[in-house]
């Protein structure tokens, strides 16, 4: 993965989500940020509604890491 802004920030446990990533220290998944952030929800809005214990840096992290996720994942197209 190419994109290391999300280093320290994300975290994956197995013991945590059934190892999920997540914020880094919280047991917030990473896709739970990212689908408020699909749905057009604005990171202040995150911040103070959703998540108030996350900073904007850790959303930020969250599309960093999926982003450098699906670089690497191989899609196979069947006919």
């Amino acid at each position: 993965m190419e994109n290391r802004n999300y280093r320290g920030r994300i975290s994956v446990n197995p013991q945590i989500h059934f190892g999920k990533p997540c914020v880094a220290g919280t047991r917030m998944p990473v896709v739970d940020v990212l689908e408020l952030v699909r749905e057009g929800i604005s990171f202040k809005m995150i911040l103070s509604d959703y998540f108030p214990d996350l900073q904007e840096d850790d959303i930020r992290a969250c599309i960093h890491y999926a982003i450098d996720v699906v670089k690497v994942e191989d899609i196979h197209i069947s006919e």
